[in-house]
């Protein structure tokens, strides 16, 4: 990864209001962040914004800038603040710059003069949502330990009554990694969602929330439950729902049979185009990543493109091949996943080495599962012909 590349391809999750948040879901890995930043009041002031919107821009030389806003809970910012960042985003934007911004939140703030202005900007909304009511409910709690389905499911309605476009982003944990069957057709059916990333849960148990320990909480979802629900779900797509929705994960799979570069970068051979800007300026290496040792500076002081470009992320970047253990290079599916994210790296391998991905074993069983399916599909693309052929070749 050379300083060219990352400058052609990074991109930035903001999170204006840090680790502030409405909900207190039990295994949010970024509640614990707050103690970073101890009597912040996690707003992101207009100074800070201003400088982030300018550099982004400035630092950009291709033809779309994807703005992304992420939390915390970045509606608690309010309305105002993302006008505003409209207004700084056409003031700075080079002319011809197409400009998409992306939103991740729970939907519990949601109303008309939220949705208006995100259809108003072409706004795309990810929201966050684990299944149906009572797999939900068990794991994403308000403050006061009361379920969040209904909430969620008023803001999807909303969302839809004013032709926003969203994603869904679940989570799979213990509790709904054995029902991928109802979550997948919930979503399908009864949400009409068109695009789902399912995320898996893989939360260290200790105090700090940082990336350490190889202890997992019991919330975190088992390698062979990772791998059981890819497959229950992806043996009901590949037979009817491909080209009609979208699942990031298996789309991010098969470009790893198509030898070309991932929608995801977690199965990238290298990172750190993903970096993290927090509240008050500070940027990380990495969303995964919001750690002190992983402080690249602040844009009050350096630039992105100058943190983006530095020695100390292209390391970081390249860590995620150089630590590779050999176990995993001579893996038959090390093309496909690359030993996916290195924050999911901290096994033994069974030669003793560091470095093995805690989800190795879920991985592999879905990948050995739907291998033919995938290198069918991979063949149809290079013939220029769609994917979704597979369905009638499935089907006979």
């Amino acid at each position: 990864m050379t300083k060219s590349d990352i400058l052609q391809t990074f991109h930035v999750m903001a999170k204006p209001t840090g680790a502030d948040c409405n909900l207190d879901c039990e295994y949010c890995f970024f509640l614990k962040k707050e103690g970073l930043y101890p009597g912040s009041d996690f707003r992101m002031s207009d100074l800070v914004q201003e400088a982030y919107i300018k550099q982004l821009f400035a630092a950009h030389h291709v033809p779309q800038v994807t703005v992304a806003w992420q939390g915390g809970e970045p509606t608690l910012m309010g309305l105002n603040f993302f006008r505003h960042s409209i207004y700084l985003q056409k003031k700075y934007a080079k002319p011809g710059t197409r400009i998409e911004n992306t939103f991740q939140t729970n939907g519990i703030l949601l109303n008309d003069e939220w949705c208006q202005f995100f259809r108003e900007n072409n706004f795309l909304i990810g929201l966050s949502l684990d299944g149906p009511k009572e797999l939900n409910d068990f794991y994403r709690k308000d403050k006061a330990g009361n379920g969040t389905f209904d909430k969620v499911i008023r803001a999807v309605g909303l969302l839809q009554k004013h032709n926003v476009e969203f994603n869904i982003l679940c989570t799979v944990n213990s509790k709904n990694a054995d029902h991928p069957l109802d979550v997948y057709r919930f979503f399908r059916d009864q949400l009409g969602a068109h695009y789902i990333q399912f995320i898996p849960i893989v939360e260290r148990d200790n105090e700090s929330g940082f990336q350490e320990g190889s202890k997992v909480t019991e919330r975190s979802v088992r390698p062979e439950q990772w791998g059981r629900f890819q497959i229950e779900i992806f043996d009901e797509w590949v037979k009817r729902d491909v080209g009609s929705t979208f699942v990031l994960n298996f789309d991010g799979a098969l470009a790893g049979w198509l030898e070309m570069a991932g929608t995801v970068c977690i199965f990238g051979p290298t990172c750190g185009q993903g970096m993290a800007l927090e509240h008050n300026g500070d940027l990380y290496s990495c969303d995964h990543f919001v750690e002190p040792r992983h402080l690249l500076g602040n844009i009050l002081e350096k630039s992105i493109a100058e943190m983006a470009a530095s020695e100390k992320q292209i390391k970081f970047g390249q860590n995620k091949c150089d630590t590779l253990p050999q176990y995993c290079r001579n893996c038959e599916f090390i093309h496909i996943c690359n030993g996916e994210c290195p924050k999911n790296r901290f096994l033994k391998t069974p030669d003793g080495q560091d470095g093995l991905n805690y989800l190795c074993e879920g991985f592999k069983v879905f990948f050995k599962h739907a291998g033919m399916h995938m290198q069918i599909m991979a063949e149809l693309i290079r013939e220029g012909k769609p994917a979704e052929e597979i369905m009638n070749i499935v089907g006979n």
